[in-house]
C-alpha cells in the first residue's frame, strides 16, 4: 500500500505539473492583456499603459513568463492579481475558498446522501409508486434549466413568501458591529462541521457490526451529541447569531443545489445495486435466510456503493470551483464569479492560480477514492 501510495503521489504530480502548463497557455492564448481593461479610459496615456504592462511583466516572451509562472508556482507564490493589485492570488483564492466550501460542500453531501437513500429504495423496490415518482421527478430536476430553477426558487421562497433572505450571504446591518469577520465565521463553521463528522463517523464505524436497537440509539445519540456541543460552541464563542445569519443565507441555494443534484447520484446507485443484485454472494445470502434489510444494506449496498462513492468524491472536488450559475443567481462571492471576473478583466495570474487549486483538489480527490475502496471492498489490495 505505501508503494502504491508513493507511486501515485508521483503521478499527481506529474499530471499536475502538465494541468498547470497547459491552462497557462490557454489562458494566455486569448487576446490582449490587462493592460485592455485602461484601454478605453481617456485619461490614461499610452506610456502609463505601457508602464502597467511591465510592471505586471505581460511584455516578457511568452516563455518568460512561462518560467515565471512555474517558479511561482513551485514556491506556492501565484503571483499578485491584475484586477486586485497589489493582493496576491494566494490571499483572494483563501479569502473566496471558505465561501465555496461551506456552499457547495453542505449541498453535496446532502444530494449524495438523498440520492443514495432513494436508489437503494426504487432498486430494492422495483415497480412501486416510489420508483416511478422518485425517478420521474429526480430526472425533471435533474434536467431542468438551472438559472430559472434558481430564480423561481428566489422568487417563491425569498419573495413571495418571505421565508429566507434574498441575495448575498450575510445582512450587511448585522455584520456593521461583528466582533469578527466573514471569513473568521466561515472557517469556524467549516471546523466545527469536520469535527462532528469526524465524530460522528467514528461512532458509525465502531457500531457498524452491532445490530438492534442499542447501536441505533448510540448512532442517534452520537448525532444530536455533536449537534449539541456544536450549538454549545458557537454560543461560547459569541458568534452563533453571525454564524445563523449565514446558514440563512445557505438555505435557498443549497436546497437548489441539491434538488437539482441528487438524481445523478440515485440513478447511480439503482443502477449500481440492480447489476450487484445478480451476484452469486447475494443470492448465497438469502438463502441462508439473512434479513432483508442485512441482505440490502450490508451485502449488496456496500458493493454497489463503489462507483457512487467516486462520483461523490469527484463532486466535493469540482466544489471548490463554485457553481458559476449558482454563484452568479445568489450573488455568493466564491471561487466561481472569482473565476468569471479573473477571465473577463484577463487577470491572468488570478485564472491560473484558481484553476491550479481546483487541479489539485481533484487530483487528491482521485486517490482519496483509491484508498476508500480498500475500506468499502476489502477484496481490493493494491
Amino acid at each position: 500500500m505505501v508503494g502504491y501510495l508513493l507511486n501515485r503521489t508521483f503521478q499527481i504530480l506529474l499530471t499536475l505539473f502538465v494541468f498547470m502548463s497547459i491552462v497557462f497557455f490557454i489562458v494566455n492564448a486569448q487576446p490582449g492583456d490587462v493592460s485592455n481593461v485602461y484601454a478605453l479610459n481617456p485619461d490614461l496615456p499610452p506610456e502609463t499603459r505601457e508602464r502597467l504592462r511591465d510592471l505586471f511583466g505581460v511584455n516578457e516572451p511568452l516563455w518568460k513568463q512561462y518560467l515565471v509562472h512555474v517558479r511561482n508556482t513551485l514556491t506556492g507564490n501565484f503571483g499578485v492579481s491584475f484586477s486586485n493589485y497589489p493582493r496576491s492570488v494566494a490571499d483572494i483564492v483563501m479569502e473566496r475558498l471558505p465561501r465555496t466550501l461551506a456552499l457547495f460542500m453542505t449541498a453535496t453531501v446532502l444530494s449524495f446522501y438523498l440520492g443514495f437513500a432513494l436508489g437503494k429504495i426504487i432498486a430494492w423496490r422495483r415497480g412501486g409508486w416510489t420508483e416511478y415518482t422518485s425517478t420521474i421527478g429526480g430526472v425533471t430536476l435533474y434536467t431542468v434549466f438551472t438559472p430559472w430553477f434558481g430564480l423561481m426558487m428566489i422568487w417563491l421562497l425569498g419573495f413571495k413568501a418571505g421565508w429566507l433572505p434574498i441575495g448575498k450571504f450575510l445582512d450587511p446591518e448585522l455584520w456593521r458591529d461583528a466582533p469578527t469577520d466573514a471569513n473568521a465565521v466561515f472557517g469556524m463553521m467549516i471546523a466545527t462541521a469536520v469535527a462532528a463528522s469526524v465524530i460522528v463517523f467514528a461512532v458509525f464505524a465502531l457500531t457498524k457490526k452491532r445490530r438492534g436497537s442499542g447501536a441505533a440509539l448510540i448512532r442517534i445519540g452520537s448525532l444530536a451529541g455533536s449537534l449539541l456541543v456544536a450549538v454549545g460552541i458557537w454560543l461560547v464563542a459569541g458568534t452563533g447569531y453571525l454564524a445563523w445569519d449565514i446558514i440563512r443565507h445557505m438555505v435557498l441555494p443549497v436546497v437548489t443545489l441539491t434538488l437539482i443534484s441528487f438524481a445523478g447520484t440515485m440513478l447511480l446507485t439503482r443502477s449500481s445495486m440492480l447489476e450487484t443484485m445478480r451476484e452469486d454472494y447475494v443470492v448465497a445470502a438469502r438463502a441462508k435466510g439473512l434479513p432483508e434489510k442485512d441482505v440490502r444494506d450490508r451485502h449488496v449496498a456496500r458493493n454497489a456503493l463503489l462507483p457512487v462513492v467516486t462520483s461523490f468524491m469527484f463532486s466535493l472536488a469540482f466544489a471548490v470551483d463554485g457553481g458559476v450559475i449558482i454563484e452568479s443567481i445568489f450573488s455568493w462571492p466564491g471561487m466561481g464569479q472569482t473565476l468569471v471576473s479573473a477571465a473577463v478583466a484577463e487577470d491572468l495570474p488570478l485564472a491560473v492560480g484558481a484553476f491550479v487549486f481546483v487541479g489539485s483538489f481533484i487530483l487528491l480527490a482521485h486517490l482519496a477514492a483509491d484508498v476508500l475502496y480498500v475500506y468499502l471492498d476489502p477484496r481490493i489490495r493494491y
